[in-house]
């Protein structure tokens, strides 16, 4: 699956609404928001772009119970790395997007597991 058209996905996902919550999140437009999008897709390890975890699919749709606890668990454990790794790309700090990735982590998460689904 190539970056660019998880990128798309993730962005007809979020659709315009969430791109501008986004985007006010970061203190940026919907443009920077987009470009904090591709950043973070580029960013994700390859086990949960690729699917190595087929677990992050059936839990991406949970959303609570154990479901929703393993999936937070999952992201936590990525999103310093990957806040991290966009903080330095696009120049934006850190905690900002720590507190962005709080809203595009669940979304890009639930696009990986309707791809697994086609």
């Amino acid at each position: 699956m190539g970056d660019e058209t998880l990128q798309k996905d993730v962005l007809d996902e979020l659709g315009e609404d969430r791109i501008q919550e986004l985007a006010g999140e970061l203190g940026t437009d919907a443009e920077g928001a987009k470009g904090m999008v591709a950043a973070t897709v580029e960013a994700l390890p390859e086990e949960i772009t690729e699917g190595a975890p087929a677990g992050v699919a059936g839990f991406a749709g949970l959303g609570g119970g154990l479901g929703g606890g393993l999936l937070s668990g999952v992201l936590g454990k990525i999103s310093g790395p990957v806040a991290k790794a966009v903080a330095k790309k696009t120049g934006l700090p850190e905690a900002t997007v720590a507190r962005a990735l709080e809203l595009l982590l669940p979304v890009v998460m639930t696009t990986i597991a309707k791809r697994r689904k086609r």
